[in-house]
């Protein structure tokens, strides 16, 4: 795939829930740098922190608002709508930057406010 394939496909996964799958678009060495998880290293370590995603949110979509792709390299403006398993509602924009080489992220970074994340995180 790819880098804009890569990434269309990074938002279906996640808005399906499909974390498994989402978790194979990135790298086996990936690095991650998460607003709220912190830095993340190894495709497993990512694949055992997202095991416990689905428990944090009853419903999440992360709707991508503007995409752009410059070889290997790609920023994503977006917009998380969620709610917690108490009710709790999460509105929060997003920024996220990616780099793809063969077909898989092996960088990623992500930028928001963590205010609207605390309740889901119980903080």
């Amino acid at each position: 795939m790819d880098t804009r394939a890569v990434v269309t496909r990074y938002y279906e996964l996640a808005n399906a829930g499909n974390w498994d799958e989402w978790c194979d678009l990135f790298a086996e060495d990936q690095v991650m740098d998460e607003q709220l998880a912190g830095h993340v290293e190894g495709r497993e370590t990512l694949r055992k922190m997202m095991a416990g995603f689905p428990g944090m949110y009853a419903s999440f979509q992360n709707s991508p608002k503007e995409i752009i792709v410059e070889k290997e390299r790609a920023a994503v403006v977006s917009h998380i709508s969620a709610v917690t398993p108490d009710g709790n509602r999460i509105e929060a924009d997003v920024m996220n930057f990616y780099r793809v080489s063969g077909g898989v992220i092996v960088y990623m970074a992500n930028f928001h406010d963590t205010q609207p994340f605390r309740a889901a995180l119980g903080s």
